[in-house]
């Protein structure tokens, strides 16, 4: 765990990778929680059955619940000290060049690209590239935008 003391620590760090998370196993469970909680039951997400004669042989993850995971997996990688609150202020970028199957674990490895000043704190660019465990080629790749508050 990375622990920045304040965004000038935050700005320094500009342009470099600074970790990488904890993997994390998405279980068909997950995927079945995030269609209910969206609606989406698309059967490539929630019929094993029918998966198995699909392109990918079984289940996989949405692509949203995958970029969903990425408080969670930021959340090990670093923190910032010394400012009054962090916000969402969204995402730019976002792709998904592979699917999850369902019993894979994934991580995000996290670089920070921009530390911007803004009234009031600064705004922090950071490029989140989710891994698959034995994938060459990642899940998502997302640059998320957030505010910190000093």
């Amino acid at each position: 765990m990375r622990v920045f003391d304040g965004v000038d620590e935050l700005r320094a760090a500009k342009g470099t990778e600074i970790g990488t998370s904890d993997w994390i196993t998405v279980e068909q469970d997950r995927i079945d929680g995030f269609a209910d909680a969206t609606d989406d039951h698309q059967w490539i997400h929630v019929d094993p059955e029918r998966a198995r004669g699909g392109p990918f042989g079984t289940t996989i993850a949405h692509g949203f619940l995958t970029l969903s995971l990425l408080p969670v997996l930021l959340k090990g990688v670093y923190r910032i000290e010394g400012t009054r609150m962090g916000v969402n202020y969204g995402l730019d970028k976002v792709r998904f060049p592979s699917p999850v199957p369902v019993g894979s674990r994934v991580r995000g490895r996290v670089e920070i690209v921009d530390v911007a000043d803004v009234t009031g704190g600064v705004h922090v660019s950071t490029k989140i590239t989710v891994e698959i465990e034995g994938s060459e080629k990642p899940a998502v790749v997302a640059e998320w935008l957030t505010r910190q508050y000093v």
